[in-house]
């Protein structure tokens, strides 16, 4: 659990932003067991759920440590910089790994970029305070089949959350679960990106590992239909749209709808290399596109980053703040000052072209 002090100063500065703009330990809850008197009768009591609070959650785009950010690795504790203040602040941090986990296998055909990381890169997403990553994207079996099995072992020894990739389709679709402050959050990721060419190969299947596919929408539905099951929020992390594109694409939005319907109370994801719009359709909170984090490469436009903050009440979104960065060295950096209410401002406006609403 998240320091309360922490994360009310947090709560604090998302309403400061939001106005001014004119608008980790672990998430395991535990109750309290109390025992009887020493001299009063053995009593059976009935446990009670531990009550549900307000939380907050934090999601961050793409990561991956090529070139130079590869030796920040030599040190997984510091490995993130500064920003990791803002991750250990929520009570649940989420980030896309946007690369394979392995330092052997075979690159895949026909790809320019081909990206991927020892199994040190999950050690320094937990110590910065990120609860849970996905490499279902589009770099996620750049060493291929032999990369994906290291992939898969490493995740096994780190027993890190992972969701969106496993040994077979139902391992790729299911839910990541826990329960933080009470409430009973499920987590699904795939992709909606991937190379025509290595859709065969890189999609899980009932008799095949792989990734989780958004393409396969009747999939989809399924696995956030058996999400909502048993859960109290229900999140879908994806990767999807265009690059460079600011604007959703149709497909986005058709998948939004469905998924909405199916049960997900939040769906956000990236792939864009910049940051989208985001809000609410149909009372639940849809983000289109998270930006590059931790980016080797990023610059101009793609060196725009933030992080978003949700407030979560129940299954409803209370409070929805951008907290925009700009990438330096690789690394996001919180804007301050004048600078970060003018990225805020444009941040909102990137609202107009998605089709959703400033509140519920």
């Amino acid at each position: 659990m998240r320091r309360t002090s922490t994360v009310g100063a947090l709560l604090a500065g998302l309403a400061l932003l939001a106005a001014a703009c004119g608008g980790n330990g672990g998430t395991e809850a535990r109750g309290e067991v109390t025992s009887p008197a020493a001299s009063a009768p053995a009593v059976r009591r009935t446990p009670t759920a531990p009550a549900k609070e307000p939380i907050i959650l934090a999601f961050g785009g793409d990561v991956h440590f090529e070139g130079h950010l590869r030796a920040r690795l030599a040190n997984p504790g510091t490995a993130l910089g500064p920003i990791a203040r803002t991750l250990r602040a929520a009570d649940f941090a989420m980030v896309n790994l946007e690369t394979a986990i392995t330092t052997g296998g075979t690159p895949a055909p026909n790809k320019q970029f081909v990206f991927r990381a020892p199994p040190s890169a999950l050690t320094a997403l937990k110590a910065a305070g990120v609860d849970a990553t996905t490499i279902a994207n589009n770099h996620g079996m750049d060493f291929m089949e032999s990369g994906l099995r290291d992939s898969l072992a490493a995740i096994r020894k780190s027993r890190f959350p992972v969701p969106g990739v496993g040994r077979n389709a139902d391992e790729a679709y299911r839910a990541y679960r826990t329960t933080v402050k009470g409430n009973r959050l499920a987590v699904v990721a795939a992709t909606q990106v991937l190379d025509d060419h290595l859709i065969p190969a890189w999609t899980a299947t009932d008799t095949k590992a792989g990734l989780a596919s958004a393409k396969n929408v009747e999939r989809m539905v399924q696995a956030v239909e058996d999400a909502r099951k048993g859960s109290d929020i229900v999140v879908v992390y994806l990767h999807w749209g265009a690059e460079l594109q600011p604007c959703p694409l149709p497909r986005q939005k058709e998948l939004a709808e469905k998924l909405i319907a199916a049960g997900a109370d939040i769906i956000v994801g990236g792939h864009a290399h910049i940051p989208l719009g985001g809000g609410f359709l149909k009372g639940k909170y849809v983000h289109y596109g998270l930006g590059n984090f931790v980016f080797y490469s990023a610059n101009g436009q793609t060196a725009n980053s933030g992080v978003l903050l949700l407030k979560v009440e129940g299954r409803r979104v209370t409070k929805a703040v951008w907290k925009p960065a700009r990438i330096v060295g690789g690394l996001p950096r919180l804007l301050t000052g004048a600078e970060a209410r003018a990225e805020y401002r444009r941040w909102v406006g990137l609202r107009g072209c998605t089709g959703l609403s400033a509140r519920p």
